[in-house]
């Protein structure tokens, strides 16, 4: 059973009171409970690779001094010895660390976390 029903008997509907879209929506707002937003387990992400880098210092040179290098070239960094390293991932700083080695492979020791999210760390 179609019933159709005019423009104009619906505003006089709406003007009469007898049906408020207002009214109702807020009705439902306030009777409904706020659903808490589902959990999503991160696990997903742990299986998406990453490229984690070791920076041990960097400097800006003219490109004439580079030119210039050859064996017996130093070029002296930013970061004093002893200084922790940086490790990036995707690019973006994510810790602080220093090198060491373990069954004879080097490895990180992270000293101090630089507060990356996860936004800053996909590429």
């Amino acid at each position: 059973m179609n019933a159709e029903i005019s423009d104009n008997a619906l505003d006089s509907l709406l003007d009469e009171g007898e049906l408020s879209l207002e009214a109702d929506a807020a009705e439902e707002e306030a009777a409904a409970p706020a659903a808490p937003a589902p959990q999503q387990s991160l696990s997903f992400f742990g299986k998406i690779p990453v490229r984690v880098t070791l920076e041990v210092a960097s400097v800006e040179i003219p490109l004439k001094d580079l030119m210039e290098a050859d064996v017996n070239s130093v070029i002296v960094l930013d970061k004093l010895a002893g200084e922790p390293l940086d490790v990036k991932v995707n690019g973006a700083l994510f810790a602080k660390a220093e090198v060491v080695v373990m069954n004879g492979n080097y490895g990180l020791r992270i000293v101090e976390l630089c507060g990356a999210s996860l936004s800053d760390l996909t590429a």
